[in-house]
């Protein structure tokens, strides 16, 4: 009965969506939604319902109510809710009524780059029903991970770069693949496995 929600806006490309993978995988009674694929609220919460094991494909309500028994019964639960900023209105408003149907059973994770804060932030501003309170839900604040200002972010990614090529084994040196790639994780991700496709 502990279970907390927050909520990381942060850049683009700096493994967000692959550090909220393996945590699912390693960790029971979690699960990773991309609400990129399920962008509308009957999408979304049947894909919830899912990757649960809770039947997904009855009436929208009956699954709705599948889901939320499920969640108040079972201890520990986490759901990491990825390119949260792609949601509809409506799914939003979902989700603000899933987490008062679950009030700290179940915790929420809802992430996003740079635009998500900026999403919220304006319909906030506007006073758009609904975004005041998920942004209350999931702990009135932004998580960050890497720093503002240029200098430092640009060490921050030279580090990221060199853990990942270290750990995969690259034969290419930290600064060579910084270069090469520009800090892009993906661009990384390709290069070592260009490296590893000519060995």
């Amino acid at each position: 009965m502990n279970s907390i929600s927050s909520l990381l806006c942060d850049r683009a490309d700096i493994g967000k969506s692959f550090a909220a993978k393996c945590y699912v995988k390693e960790h029971p009674n979690s699960v990773y939604i991309d609400c990129s694929q399920v962008k509308c609220k009957t999408k979304l919460i049947r894909a919830i319902a899912k990757e649960f094991g809770v039947d997904s494909r009855g009436r929208y309500a009956d699954v709705y109510a599948d889901l939320v028994f499920y969640l108040k019964g079972i201890s520990n639960l986490l759901i990491i809710l990825d390119e949260a900023g792609d949601l509809e209105y409506s799914a939003f408003l979902e989700l603000k009524g899933l987490w008062n149907a679950t009030e700290y059973t179940c915790g929420w994770y809802m992430m996003g780059a740079n635009a998500l804060k900026h999403k919220i932030d304006t319909m906030i501003e506007r006073k758009k029903v609904g975004y005041e309170e998920i942004f209350s839900r999931y702990g009135q604040r932004y998580q960050r991970i890497t720093p503002e200002a240029a200098q430092d972010y640009k060490e921050f990614s030279m580090a990221q770069v060199a853990l990942i090529a270290q750990a995969n084994g690259s034969k290419l040196a930290p600064t060579k693949m910084y270069a090469a790639t520009g800090g892009s994780l993906r661009r990384v991700h390709t290069e070592i496995t260009k490296q590893n496709a000519e060995a």
